[in-house]
């Protein structure tokens, strides 16, 4: 019960959370944050940065699962806010793990990334001869009641996770994020593309171009909220219902694209948007 009050107590009022995030990493000294542009990293990122100033660095993995669109978003967040980023290219892709496309293959990607970003710690520490730099990432109190098998990579690799220390969930960062005046404060959630590609089926750069042009496309109709599962030779597309009448407006254009990218169906999910709806074949096992 007393997590419980703790968390809630942040959400009524966001400028103490935003002061004990802070102090948080003041205590610190130095950070590198594991940053992919959504919203957790990114205040992340931004309260390092107040907190630490240069002593703070935001690691960005860069690989065919990061969309561009997503990764222009968190390249113009870090030089619109002055936080040091770093890119760092991961090789996720060249592990059969990882491609065979496991249910836990967030676990093996996640592993990849912490594997770089501790190499760039050594790097830091022995070349500007500085303290310890640890490693943070923002999993959130809401995700430890998810499926997130990438949790169990970050515990291997003892990486902190602020906001489970602090009893934050998504709401409570979405309520820091305005405080600030943060734009990411109603970024829709976006995780990578493998995410779109059905358990069990392989992970191929193909594939994942295939869902993120078909995106793109949609992005262009004005949809915020979407995602295309990419069943084989089928498109699953998701969108809140209150889109449905824009997506059949444009049914035929956006039937005629997805064939051109190689799709043979295109099929609108009427259940609608859900986050992490290929998880669903996990519960029916």
């Amino acid at each position: 019960m007393k997590s419980v009050k703790h968390n809630l107590d942040h959400k009524r009022d966001p400028e103490l959370c935003a002061q004990k995030l802070k102090a948080y990493f003041s205590k610190k000294g130095h950070a590198i944050v594991a940053f992919s542009g959504g919203v957790d990293s990114a205040l992340l990122a931004y309260v390092a940065h107040l907190a630490l100033g240069n002593q703070m660095l935001a690691a960005l993995s860069d690989s065919p699962s990061l969309s561009r669109r997503e990764y222009r978003f968190a390249v113009n967040f870090t030089q619109e806010n002055g936080i040091p980023l770093q890119i760092i290219r991961t090789q996720e892709m060249e592990d059969p793990l990882y491609l065979a496309n496991p249910a836990n293959r967030c676990y093996y990607c996640k592993k990849a990334l912490f594997k770089k970003i501790n190499e760039l710690r050594q790097e830091l520490r022995s070349s500007v001869q500085r303290s310890a730099w640890p490693i943070f990432y923002g999993v959130n109190i809401d995700d430890l009641r998810d499926f997130r098998p990438g949790i169990q990579a970050a515990e291997e690799a003892q990486i902190l996770a602020p906001y489970v220390d602090l009893g934050f969930d998504k709401n409570t960062i979405r309520s820091i994020c305005n405080y600030f005046g943060l734009e990411i404060a109603h970024k829709p959630a976006m995780p990578c593309l493998s995410s779109r590609i059905r358990y069990g089926e392989a992970v191929t750069v193909e594939k994942l171009n295939q869902v993120e042009l078909a995106e793109d496309f949609l992005y262009d109709f004005g949809f915020r909220i979407l995602r295309v599962r990419h069943h084989g030779d089928t498109a699953r597309i998701e969108i809140p219902p209150q889109d449905f009448d824009v997506m059949l407006k444009h049914k035929d254009k956006i039937t005629q694209k997805f064939h051109e990218l190689g799709f043979i169906y295109v099929a609108l999910d009427l259940g609608g948007f859900k986050s992490g709806s290929l998880n669903a074949v996990l519960n029916s096992t």
